[in-house]
């Protein structure tokens, strides 16, 4: 016995070691079976979410019952004529015939003013009286040379018959005439004068003379601003008064010079005011300057506006478009276009036959967009499209809502 008994031993201690060895090696595989199984699920979900990014936006399916009652419409993509567009912007502005600034013809005193800023008056209505000494002696001045002039030209005439009789020297008859001609001068050069300061010459002639002189307003407008008081001494060409019209208002657009090429008068503009809150205003070119501003390098565009019963007042800054040349473009209603993450689409659209029964499936196609026009915009294609290919006109909105909409029930 004790000689097998070493041998025994040896047999056990082998038997355990294959045994442990055998396990260790099934372990291995298990475990590297299920690292293997690990990465092919992971390949398979990053496999899954790259065929969805690369899918993008997806279709909108809608039954025939659904389509109705929306009230969808789909076409081909139809070519229409459309204007381009040169965007300006611009103020309201007045031509120099259309503002007026009153000044004093004589220095003087502001005796009264008549009228506030904003107030509408009409051309010759009072606006101030101005007095003073030199307004006083300009009168005097006039009714004493009047009545020199009056006295020699009644002598001019006794001379004259004198001189033709051959009575009276051609010397004495001459000195007559100069002397009357040269008083006649003068009592025009004051008849202009008190005609400028709005004094009735015949009243003063029968012996008026004007204490206070009118300021008339030189045009029909509105008061711009009052630049003196009561009391005040004006000089000579001080200005008074300002006075607008605004019923001439017109635009003022400045148009770059990439674009001036473009525009031509007669074309159609609208525009946009402050003052105007939510309304498109209209103006036709009137005329297209030609020069050039530096800095930026601009050509100023004058329109005439067709809203005058509206509030608009010079200086207020407008941004509008001018309508240039027509062409014909393919173009969709506004409705039939949707933005989406900055990118413009359309939907082509596909009737199908599915269980007898017709569904529509809605494709968002990506485009860009041009000129618009009366509810028109022109679609440009980045790729192209089957020629019977067929559009959505309208619901592109309630389109892109449903396929949000689908896309998020599918993730959960």
């Amino acid at each position: 016995m004790k000689k097998h008994f070493p041998h025994l031993l040896v047999l056990l201690l082998t038997v355990f070691f294959y045994t442990g060895c055998s396990g260790s090696a099934e372990n291995n595989e298990l475990e590297k079976g299920k690292n293997q199984e690990s990465q092919k699920g992971n390949v398979h979900k990053e496999h899954a979410h790259e065929e969805h990014g690369e899918e993008g936006l997806g279709t909108v399916h809608l039954s025939a019952l659904k389509f109705s009652s929306l009230g969808i419409k789909v076409d081909n993509l139809p070519r229409r004529s459309l204007s381009g567009v040169v965007d300006v912007n611009g103020r309201l502005a007045l031509f120099p015939q259309h503002k007026a600034m009153v000044t004093a013809i004589l220095g003087a005193n502001i005796t009264a003013i008549k009228v506030i800023e904003g107030e509408k008056v009409k051309k010759g209505q009072v606006l101030a009286y101005l007095s003073h000494p030199n307004l006083t002696n300009l009168q005097t001045a006039y009714i004493r040379t009047y009545n020199q002039m009056q006295f020699l030209e009644k002598e001019f005439d006794r001379q004259e018959r004198l001189y033709d009789a051959g009575v009276s020297s051609g010397k004495t008859f001459q000195q007559t005439q100069a002397d009357y001609r040269t008083i006649k001068g003068e009592v025009k050069g004051f008849e202009a004068q008190l005609k400028q300061l709005s004094i009735n010459v015949r009243k003063i002639r029968d012996g008026s003379i004007y204490e206070n002189v009118p300021v008339v307003s030189p045009i029909d407008g509105n008061i711009e601003k009052v630049l003196v008081q009561i009391g005040q001494f004006v000089n000579a060409q001080a200005e008074i008064l300002g006075i607008i019209n605004i019923d001439h208002v017109h635009a003022d657009l400045m148009v770059f010079e990439k674009d001036v090429y473009k525009v031509r008068e007669g074309q159609k503009v609208s525009f946009t005011v402050e003052s105007v809150p939510g309304k498109s205003l209209t103006a036709t070119i009137s005329a297209v300057g030609r020069n050039f501003e530096q800095n930026p390098r601009i050509v100023h565009v004058h329109a005439a506006i067709d809203q005058k019963e509206l509030l608009l007042i010079p200086g207020m800054y407008i941004n509008g478009k001018i309508f240039t040349e027509s062409m014909s473009v393919i173009a969709l209603p506004e409705e039939a276009i949707i933005v989406e993450e900055g990118k413009s689409y359309i939907f082509m659209a596909e009737a199908h036959q599915e269980d007898g029964k017709t569904e529509w499936e809605f494709t968002p196609v990506e485009i860009s967009t041009s000129a618009s026009h009366e509810g028109w915009v022109e679609v440009n294609l980045l790729a192209p499209l089957p020629d019977d290919t067929q559009v959505a006109w309208n619901n592109a909105y309630y389109l892109i809502a449903e396929m949000k909409k689908s896309e998020t029930s599918h993730e959960h």
